[in-house]
């Protein structure tokens, strides 16, 4: 699966969820800066049936999916 821009998973989401892509671009905003949130806060942030995001120094932080080892990810300040 290759990566996805924010507009075409929001726009995913919009026709599988019934709703505009708008209103499915704002939930999309309001997931991630919830796990930003956690992670700012110092603690891991789960995606239910998927994985967890958790903390690390410097923005570093590392995606856990479930039932496996994860890779490390980069994120912006």
């Amino acid at each position: 699966m290759k990566p996805m821009k924010k507009s075409q998973l929001a726009a995913r989401l919009a026709k599988r969820a019934g709703v505009s892509k708008a209103e499915a671009a704002d939930q999309l905003d309001h997931v991630v800066n919830q796990i930003v949130s956690t992670l700012k806060k110092g603690e891991s942030a789960p995606l239910p049936g998927l994985g967890k995001f958790l903390p690390g120094p410097k923005w570093n932080f590392k995606f856990e999916p479930q039932g496996g080892k994860g890779s490390h990810r980069r994120g912006k300040r």
